[in-house]
């Protein structure tokens, strides 16, 4: 296929995060649509996932390094060679590699860069001296870039506000969270005894056990819905705080009514039985788990962290936004969403937007494909 049909996606494999899943979301949508991809991996964890991709239309090329950075001259080689029409990168730090890359090639390939991460909000609690690091190389590269594309309002404007870019440089997109193989999932058994009856109301949470999902809080909560409720609370996904949650389940006296099973292959089946899903983290950038439980019909609580839950809920129409590490205001709307759940077919209004197929016309748009 010739130059003006190539597109080329550059995205650092650091595990199974939300940016991998809403890229390998992407990819086939973009092929079906008559597009030839290259995915450039920088794999600095296997990606075991990658391998269906082989095979399917889209080709995958591994440049042999560990970290985002090294990646500049495999990057610029190809660009010379391959001259593909367009470039999406994904995260930061492939949008800066990107950059360089154009510059040592020449190309005049378009670039366009995806964020998914509210950065003053994640970097907020950080030296001085790491904010400067991270923030200064985004004024001095992004004006680089043809166009940002932000997964929510509140990181367009955190990116505008950071990088010092005009507003037409940056276009909102939203994250291609719904396809055919989630809904396909979510009706698949689960494997754990908690739903085998309905009795009980099981509470869910996920995402990885670290200080921005903040699930302490969360736990801190549920400690006080089940003094007035008997219920369960079931957190999916793994991570160094695995220990501290547990302790912090044990002092509190609710040990036995709180599961961690760790990373599970199918969460949405475990998403669609929950009676109630609650996002407690203290910042996202468009939280994917939020979309996918309101997709499914599942109540929802959140809280009103920088950025996307207001957007996802339109000002808490579709689930109440509680401030950011209140426990005792994030237990009071989990009773209320217990006791009143709204309707699941209302819910599913809300994730809209979120389908596979209007985000990737809309990529495609900005790429300069359609």
């Amino acid at each position: 296929m010739d130059r003006a049909q190539r597109l080329a996606v550059l995205i650092s494999f650091s595990g199974t995060g939300g940016v991998e899943r809403m890229v390998m979301n992407l990819l086939p949508a973009f092929s079906q649509a008559g597009v030839a991809v290259d995915l450039l991996a920088i794999l600095r964890k296997p990606a075991p996932e990658l391998l269906r991709l082989n095979g399917s239309g889209l080709r995958v090329l591994d440049f042999g390094v560990g970290h985002t950075a090294l990646a500049v001259p495999g990057l610029a080689r190809y660009l010379k060679t391959e001259k593909p029409a367009a470039l999406l990168a994904a995260k930061d730090r492939a949008i800066r590699a990107a950059v360089l890359a154009k510059r040592l090639s020449r190309v005049d390939t378009r670039l366009v860069g995806r964020l998914g991460t509210h950065l003053s909000a994640a970097m907020a609690h950080k030296p001085a001296l790491i904010r400067w690091a991270r923030l200064w190389p985004m004024r001095e590269m992004y004006a680089a870039v043809d166009r940002i594309v932000a997964v929510s309002e509140g990181v367009a404007e955190d990116t505008r506000r950071i990088a010092r870019l005009p507003p037409e440089k940056i276009v909102v997109i939203r994250n291609p969270v719904i396809t055919p193989d989630m809904l396909e999932k979510s009706r698949m058994p689960v494997d754990h005894p908690w739903f085998e009856s309905s009795n009980i109301p099981v509470i869910l949470g996920a995402g990885r056990l670290t200080r921005q999902k903040d699930f302490s809080t969360l736990i801190r909560a549920f400690a006080r819905v089940r003094s007035t409720i008997d219920s369960r609370l079931l957190i999916l996904g793994e991570g160094r705080l695995r220990p501290d949650l547990e302790k912090l389940a044990a002092r509190l006296g609710i040990a036995d009514a709180v599961s961690l099973p760790g990373h599970v292959a199918n969460p949405y089946a475990y998403m669609a039985r929950s009676s109630l899903f609650v996002l407690s983290s203290a910042w996202e950038g468009s939280p994917n788990v939020l979309t996918e439980a309101l997709a499914l019909g599942t109540p929802v609580v959140s809280t009103d962290c920088p950025s996307g839950p207001r957007e996802i809920l339109r000002d808490g129409r579709f689930g109440p936004l509680v401030p950011v590490g209140d426990a005792e205001r994030l237990a009071e709307a989990m009773l209320n969403m217990l006791q009143s759940p709204l309707d699941s077919r209302f819910l599913r209004e809300a994730s809209a937007e979120y389908t596979v197929e209007r985000s990737a016309a809309r990529y495609l748009d900005v790429l300069g494909f359609r």
